[in-house]
């Protein structure tokens, strides 16, 4: 199972290992796509969880403990399909494979389900038709 979550971290929490915690004690494979964390100041921290569902609500307990503000997110990449040329630049830029482009059509697919929402592709479209949205649950 993978969620996404947004990690607030109070200001005395900052200095401490939890991240690594989490996968060395927890077991959770944890892969950051966004931080703002800073020691002596407040953090927040946008990150994919994957474990069996026991092993996440254990991880989301363990931080909690420790004042960790714990929230899911989801979020939502979306593009204007009617102007896409489906010129292809933004799968080469799209390493999660969430955008694929092949023959015999070759016209744009978009996988919501493994975008990892890196926003890679809102940088690489000429047209800069991809959006993005980050919401918590």
């Amino acid at each position: 199972m993978i969620k996404k979550l947004v990690l607030s971290f109070p200001v005395d929490t900052t200095d401490r290992p939890l991240i690594y915690d989490l996968i060395r004690v927890h077991d959770v494979s944890i892969n950051i796509l966004k931080a703002e964390i800073q020691p002596g100041k407040t953090g927040s921290l946008l990150a994919e969880f994957e474990a069996d569902e026991a092993k996440i609500e254990e991880a989301i307990a363990y931080l909690n403990d420790n004042g960790v503000m714990v929230n899911p997110v989801s979020s939502k990449v979306s593009y204007d399909k009617n102007r896409c040329i489906n010129c292809g630049n933004c799968v080469s830029a799209c390493f999660s494979r969430a955008l694929t482009i092949a023959a015999p059509d070759w016209i744009l697919n978009f996988d919501t389900e493994r975008c990892i929402a890196c926003k890679l592709c809102l940088k690489a479209c000429p047209l800069k038709l991809f959006k993005i949205e980050f919401a918590e649950i």
